[in-house]
Order: structure tokens, then sequence, then C-alpha cells
């Protein structure tokens, strides 16, 4: 489940290992792309973090980091 949180969208990711952590960061990153919207992220082994917030906009949530969540989570359904 996502969190807002201080203007932004937040979620944490975790996977069996590093390799899958990365191809999960590697989806999103073609998807990120394709919704001219990018995360702010990190990744520590298993764990990838995700922040959302539309910086154009003043560093708010707005419905384009709603899309990408949304999306993000398909990706790992």
């Amino acid at each position: 489940m996502w969190t807002e949180k201080d203007n932004k969208l937040s979620k944490t990711f975790k996977f069996g290992d590093f390799q899958e952590a990365f191809a999960f960061m590697t989806r999103v990153a073609f998807l990120a792309e394709a919704h001219q919207h990018h995360p702010n992220w990190s990744n520590v082994y298993n764990t990838v973090e995700i922040e959302l917030t539309t910086h154009d906009q003043g560093n708010t949530v707005t419905e384009k980091d709603r899309k990408l969540a949304e999306a993000i989570d398909e990706l790992n359904a």
C-alpha cells in the first residue's frame, strides 16, 4: 500500500534477492520513461524504496504520481 505523507507517495518493495530487486527497478525505469515521470528511489540488497512527488507542481502529490504508483503496482502483481 502506498502511503501519502509530507507531499510524497511512498512504498517499500521487498524481493527474494538483489537480482530480483534490480530487475524490478529496471522495469520501473522503462515505465517511468513512458509516463515521463521519474521516482526518487533507493535500493539496498532486496529492498526498493520509492517516493513519488511532482517536482514541477511544487513537490506535491498529483494525479501523475497516483497513475505511476498504480502502474508500478501492476508491474509487481
